[in-house]
C-alpha cells in the first residue's frame, strides 16, 4: 500500500513538442537551461587563455633579459612576481572554470531527470510494466550522465577554440606575420580529420546504450530469478546468455575506444608536425638562415614568445578533439532519451484540470485502448459515491486492472474526463495494494514510514494489530527494527501483503483501490485482509477492488462486471 501523488509542474518541461528534433537540437534546446553558467564558464576559460598569454610573455622577457641583455637579478624580480602572478591567476580561472562547467551540467542533467520522472509519471505503471527496472535505471544514470561532458566540457570548448587561438594569433602576428599565417594555415586541417574521424561515433555510441541498456535489463531478471533457474536446471544457459551480451557490450565499448583514440591521435599528428614548423622557421630565422619575410627582425623575445604560444594555440583544439567522445556520447544518450520522451502522451487528461462533485468518483465517456488490442474501455459513464465499496468482476485481461489504473491516474483515458473526489485522479495521495506488495529493503518500521513518516512505535504496532501481525516483530530479537527485502526474505505471501495492507491504517487516505487483494493467500490471511477491508469501509473510506472471492463480493455496495470495454452492474 502506497501513496501516489501527482505534480503537476514535473511535467512541465516534458510536454514540449519532440517531433521533428534531431538529438543536435534537443541538445541545444537544454543548453539554455545552464546558459548563464556555460556563458560564466566560456568567459573564464577565456580569461584563463589570455593569463595564459600573459605568462608566456613573461617568461619569453625574461630569458632575454636574463640571456641577451644579461640584466642583473634586481631588475628581474618584479618581472618574476608578475610571472607567478600570472601563473596562480591562471590555475584560478581554470578552476572557476571548472566550477562553472560543472553547475551547468549539474542544472541541465536536473532539468532532463525531472523530463524522465514526468514521462515516467504519465506512462505511468500500466505502460511501463513492460520494461526491465535496469532499463529504466539505465536511462536515469548511465544515459542521463552522458550528458556531463557535452554540457561541462564540449560546448564551452567549441567557444574557447575559437576565443583563445584568435588571441594566440593576434599576438604571433604583432610578433612576425609569417609564424601567426604558418599556426593560420594549419588550424583547420585539425577540426577537418578529427569530423571524418568522429563520422560514425554517434552512431556506435548509441548502439553502446542500447547494449547496455539490455545488459542490464537481463542481468538483473536472472538474478531475480536465480532460484527459479537453479530449481529448474537454466543456470548454465542463463550464463552463456549473458556471457554472449557482455561479450557484445565488450565489443561495442572497444568500437568506442578505437574512435577515441583514433580521434586525439590524429589531432596529436598534425598540431606537432604544425609546431614543429613554426619551431623550424623560427630557429632558421634566428640563425640568419631565413631572410625573407620577417624573419630578420626576431629576437629571442619574440621567436621564444612565439613558440611557447604555438603548443598552447593547439591546444584547445586538443581538448576539443578530446571532448568530441562526449558530444559522441551524448548524442547517443540523447536519442535513447528522446525516445523515452516522445513515447509518452503529449496529453494528460487525467491531469488535466478537472471538476467535479467533491463526494463522488465520476468517469465520463472514458475511452482507453491499447496498441496491440481494442478498447478496453469503451465511452464507460460510471458514478461511485464516497464512502462505498464497488467490487470489479469479470474475466482475465477484461479490463479490471486498467479501470483501477484509470482511477489511480496511471494510465490516461484516450478520451473522456475522470474525477476523483473534484480532482483529477492521482491529485490526491490515495491507497493501493496489488497481488505483488510493493516492500522496500530495510526494516519493517522502514516499510511503515514509507506512507507516514512522523509514526510512532505505537501507532505502527497498532496498525500490524489491525491486519494480524501484531505479534510478529515481539517474535523477533529486533522487533520493528527486524530486516525485510524487496523480495519479502523471511515473510510469507500472506505476511508480505498485510504488512503493506498496514501502512493504509497509519496514513488517512479517502481513496483505497486494491488488485485482487487475496489472490494466492492462504485461508488465514484471505480472512484477516478481508476482515482489514471491512474495518476500513467501516471508517468510511472508498474501496474500490477487483476481485473474484465470494467474501469480499459480500463486502460490496456495489458489484460491477467488466469485460470488452463494456462495464455494468451485476
Amino acid at each position: 500500500m502506497e501513496a501516489v501523488e501527482s505534480r503537476p509542474d514535473a511535467g512541465a518541461s516534458a510536454e514540449a513538442p519532440l517531433a521533428g528534433l534531431t538529438p543536435r537540437r534537443w541538445l541545444a534546446g537544454l543548453a539554455v537551461v545552464g546558459q548563464r553558467q556555460i556563458r560564466l564558464t566560456i568567459l573564464a576559460g577565456t580569461l584563463a587563455g589570455l593569463a595564459t598569454i600573459a605568462q608566456m610573455g613573461l617568461l619569453a622577457w625574461l630569458v632575454h633579459q636574463a640571456v641577451i641583455v644579461e640584466a642583473p637579478l634586481s631588475q628581474l624580480v618584479m618581472v618574476m612576481a608578475a610571472l607567478v602572478l600570472m601563473i596562480v591567476l591562471r590555475g584560478a580561472l581554470l578552476g572557476l572554470q571548472g566550477r562553472f562547467a560543472a553547475d551547468s551540467s549539474r542544472a541541465i542533467r536536473g532539468a532532463v531527470r525531472r523530463q524522465l520522472l514526468a514521462a515516467w509519471q504519465q506512462a505511468g505503471p500500466g505502460r511501463l510494466q513492460g520494461e526491465s527496472a535496469a532499463t529504466l535505471a539505465s536511462e536515469w544514470l548511465d544515459q542521463v550522465e552522458a550528458l556531463h561532458g557535452y554540457f561541462a566540457r564540449f560546448l564551452p570548448q567549441m567557444i574557447l577554440c575559437v576565443l583563445v587561438p584568435l588571441a594566440i594569433l593576434a599576438v604571433a602576428a604583432w610578433l612576425d606575420w609569417l609564424a601567426a599565417l604558418l599556426l593560420l594555415f594549419s588550424a583547420p586541417l585539425i577540426p577537418l580529420f578529427m569530423a571524418l574521424v568522429g563520422m560514425g561515433a554517434e552512431k556506435v555510441n548509441q548502439q553502446h546504450f542500447q547494449v547496455i541498456g539490455r545488459l542490464s535489463g537481463q542481468f538483473l531478471d536472472k538474478v531475480r530469478a536465480l532460484t527459479t533457474l537453479q530449481l529448474f536446471g537454466g543456470v548454465e544457459r542463463a550464463t552463456d546468455t549473458l556471457a554472449a551480451r557482455s561479450e557484445e557490450y565488450r565489443d561495442v565499448t572497444m568500437k568506442t575506444l578505437r574512435v577515441a583514440f583514433l580521434s586525439s591521435a590524429v589531432l596529436e599528428f598534425f598540431s606537432s608536425v604544425a609546431i614543429a614548423v613554426v619551431a623550424i622557421y623560427i630557429g632558421f630565422g634566428l640563425l640568419g638562415y631565413i631572410s625573407f619575410g620577417p624573419s630578420d627582425s626576431l629576437t629571442l623575445f619574440s621567436g621564444l614568445w612565439i613558440l611557447l604560444l604555438a603548443p598552447e594555440f593547439f591546444q584547445p583544439l586538443r581538448q576539443l578533439a578530446q571532448h568530441y567522445h562526449d558530444r559522441a556520447a551524448a548524442l547517443g544518450a540523447s536519442a535513447q532519451l528522446m525516445d523515452r520522451l516522445q513515447s509518452t502522451p503529449t496529453a494528460n487528461p487525467a491531469h488535466a484540470p478537472v471538476t467535479g462533485p467533491p463526494d463522488r468518483i465520476d468517469l465520463h465517456s472514458v475511452t482507453l485502448r491499447y496498441e496491440d488490442r481494442g478498447p478496453v474501455l469503451n465511452r464507460l459513464s460510471l458514478s461511485l459515491p464516497r464512502g462505498g465499496c464497488v467490487a470489479l468482476v469479470g474475466p482475465s485481461g477484461g479490463g479490471k486492472s486498467s479501470l483501477l489504473h484509470v482511477l489511480a491516474g496511471f494510465l490516461p483515458p484516450d478520451g473522456g474526463t475522470v474525477s476523483v473526489f473534484g480532482e483529477a485522479p492521482g491529485h490526491r495521495p490515495f491507497g493501493w495494494l496489488g497481488q505483488s506488495p510493493f516492500l522496500l529493503q530495510g526494516s519493517w518500521a522502514d516499510n511503515l514510514r514509507l506512507v507516514a513518516p512522523a509514526a510512532t512505535e505505537a501507532d505502527m504496532q497498532q496498525a500490524l494489530a489491525r491486519v494480524g501481525l501484531g505479534d510478529l516483530p515481539g517474535q523477533r530479537a529486533t522487533g520493528l527494527d527486524s530486516p525485510v527485502s524487496e523480495q519479502g526474505s523471511g515473510l510469507s505471501g500472506g505476511q508480505a501483503r498485510r504488512l503493506s495492507l498496514a501502512r493504509i491504517f497509519l496514513a488517512d487516505y479517502p481513496l483505497v483501490l486494491l488488485d485482487e487483494p487475496t489472490a494466492g493467500l492462504d485461508t488465514d490471511s484471505q480472512t484477516v485482509i478481508i476482515e482489514a477491508l471491512a474495518a476500513l469501509k467501516a471508517e468510511g473510506r472508498t474501496l474500490v477492488l477487483a476481485t473474484h472471492h465470494d467474501s469480499l463480493l459480500a463486502l460490496a455496495d456495489r458489484c460491477l462486471h467488466v469485460e470488452g470495454g463494456d462495464v455494468r452492474d451485476v
